[in-house]
């Protein structure tokens, strides 16, 4: 089964859970930066939690399903549409073949996550974005039977775990490095700026100074590892939060860390928009990845219900 590619949409890719256990090669997560919309997506059409799905950035492609197909579309608003028939997101969705499915502009929210029943079957290695004319390979697993649209009349609430709400809120760990005065952080709302991407998050507003003017002066500092939700600190003083295309390493101060369970709601910023941080203790962190990953087991299981009935 393909689905063909007409047009390719602002930046649209194909994104799974990402690369784990390579960090000590030099070679970063990447995956899906919203996990908790690509997981709910694959949950819907019954793919495995993790399988590959198309990542969308504010604007989608327009593509043709040449076989039947069952989709889900989650994460940001966005708008879908077959001909002149709108279809909702967090939906598990029936679709006969030569379907053409629009997917327009996200009207909240930046990313959206497609995915087909079946898995997109692609190499697991680091890719390029998609173009226009690409033909994409669907598992065989995702063959459906149907003539007609079908949508189920059920489905998924993203609240709490994904809210448009702004300014949004996220919470931070301590860093290995401080800012001076120490909530300096946490003190003000940080404006999304434009020159964000899938690497990090670039933050906007009253410049931070680091704790230790020695520091700034000493000359370069030796670079220290990184992970998606480190917050650095570059000379401009703006800091980033480093998202799933993060480095490995890297030589700017540390000062903070955005916990797992709210890396989702950064993914789904967009320029311009606002964002305050709060601190939280290691306990209250894990409290907050723990309760995520109940809900996931709830839908998970709300779902398995529906499609058994």
């Amino acid at each position: 089964m393909n689905v063909q590619m007409l047009t390719s949409g602002l930046l649209t890719t194909v994104q799974d859970s990402g690369r784990h256990g390579l960090r000590h090669l030099g070679v970063g997560n990447a995956g899906a930066l919203d996990t908790y919309s690509l997981q709910v997506a694959n949950l819907l059409v019954g793919n495995d939690i993790d399988a590959a799905a198309l990542e969308i950035t504010l604007a989608g492609p327009r593509l043709r399903l040449e076989h039947a197909a069952r989709i889900a579309l989650c994460g940001a608003d966005i708008e879908v549409h077959v001909g002149e028939l709108v279809l909702p997101c967090w939906h598990r969705i029936d679709l006969p073949a030569q379907t053409e499915l629009a997917i327009g502009h996200c009207r909240r929210g930046a990313r959206a996550y497609l995915a087909i029943a079946g898995g997109i079957d692609v190499p697991r290695v680091l890719g390029r974005s998609l173009r226009a004319c690409d033909r994409i390979t669907i598992g065989a697993a995702g063959f459906v039977d149907t003539d007609r649209i079908r949508i189920a009349p059920w489905w998924i609430d993203p609240t709490p775990d994904l809210d448009f709400d702004l300014p949004a809120l996220a919470c931070v760990l301590p860093g290995s490095d401080a800012t001076s005065p120490p909530d300096a952080l946490f003190a003000q709302a940080w404006q999304v700026s434009a020159r964000s991407d899938r690497q990090g998050l670039r933050l906007e507003g009253t410049a931070l100074a680091l704790a230790g003017a020695s520091h700034a002066t000493d000359g370069e500092r030796i670079s220290e590892p990184v992970v998606p939700g480190t917050i650095q600190l570059p000379p401009d003083g703006q800091p980033i939060v480093l998202l799933a295309d993060a480095q490995t390493h890297g030589g700017y101060p540390r000062i903070g860390h955005v916990i797992a369970a709210d890396l989702p709601c950064l993914a789904q910023l967009r320029p311009g928009e606002t964002l305050r941080l709060a601190p939280v203790t290691p306990a209250q962190a894990y409290a907050a990845w723990r309760g995520r990953h109940r809900r996931l087991q709830r839908i998970a299981l709300a779902i398995s219900s529906k499609t058994s009935a």
